[in-house]
């Protein structure tokens, strides 16, 4: 059962918290990929955010071992570009790094993949306006085709022969974590905890995948267990996923149908618990 009253339409990814082995290595990674700045820095904190807005949280954990594929964690932290030319900016500036680059058409949207230094999953996308989404009986309708990444580049002004045009990338205002993709052992169990616990639509339910929103969004959030099936919450501490923090105007109807829960913490302006993978989740308001 999805409960659509317990968190307002505008709820969205705020903050993705990592821990990571490497922090002054990770942090440099994420500024110089994304155009990202640092807004607090400590012995072992990182704070890296856009135009002021945070994004990313690292936390150092030199002494944790890189998790396995199949653990239950993170698939990929999303960061959602304003426009199709930033999109383009962005990836004639990923090329000129040299990094490796897959992509996917999926219809709602032009995405290009990587991974951080650590193995975390990264996706820089762009939205193709909603009202060139198609819904069917409350689905939308998702694909994974090639991107055409001469368009994409030419959008920006960019030669896609010689990427003439190309200029150092700093991350647009309006730069956010658009959705955050999670591994799990079972994701239609987990598609139920999502929807029952926090409120979230199941909007496309692919079997071994599941994409949730709130306020009729492709996806907040993206389950699957593609490399996780049958696995339970991990018993110990690995790097990687350290939580991700959802941002909402209002907390009141979550905390009442939250009520009484014991492995709800309730500070007044967050609540956080764990998903049955043992995934935080903080819902903050803001």
């Amino acid at each position: 059962m999805t409960i659509t009253s317990v968190l307002p339409a505008s709820t969205h990814v705020g903050t993705v918290h990592l821990n990571v082995r490497d922090l002054n290595g990770t942090a440099a990674f994420y500024a110089t990929l994304l155009g990202l700045t640092t807004t607090t820095q400590t012995g072992t904190d990182v704070t890296l955010a856009a135009q002021g807005t945070p994004l990313l949280h690292l936390h150092a954990a030199p002494d944790l071992p890189r998790a396995p594929v199949s653990r239950p964690g993170l698939y990929h932290t999303a960061f959602l570009l304003p426009t199709r030319a930033d999109l383009g900016r962005w990836l004639a500036h990923a090329a000129q790094l040299g990094h490796r680059i897959g992509s996917g058409d999926h219809l709602v949207s032009e995405a290009f993949y990587l991974n951080d230094p650590e193995g975390n999953g990264i996706e820089v996308y762009a939205d193709r306006p909603r009202d060139t989404w198609t819904w069917r009986d409350g689905q939308v309708q998702m694909d994974t085709k090639a991107v055409d990444a001469a368009a994409v580049l030419a959008a920006a002004g960019i030669d896609p022969a010689t990427l003439d045009g190309a200029a150092p990338f700093t991350a647009p205002q309006g730069t956010t974590v658009g959705h955050v993709h999670l591994k799990v052992g079972s994701a239609a169990q987990a598609a139920r905890w999502y929807a029952d616990t926090l409120g979230l639509d199941v909007v496309a339910d692919l079997g071994s995948a599941a994409f949730l929103s709130w306020g009729g969004y492709h996806h907040h959030v993206g389950l699957n267990e593609w490399h996780s099936a049958g696995q339970p919450a991990p018993s110990t501490p690995a790097a990687g996923l350290g939580g991700v923090t959802f941002h909402t105007p209002d907390l009141g109807a979550l905390r009442a149908h939250l009520a009484g829960r014991a492995d709800v913490q309730d500070t007044g302006d967050h609540l956080t618990l764990s998903d049955p993978w043992g995934n935080r989740v903080t819902v903050a308001q803001r």
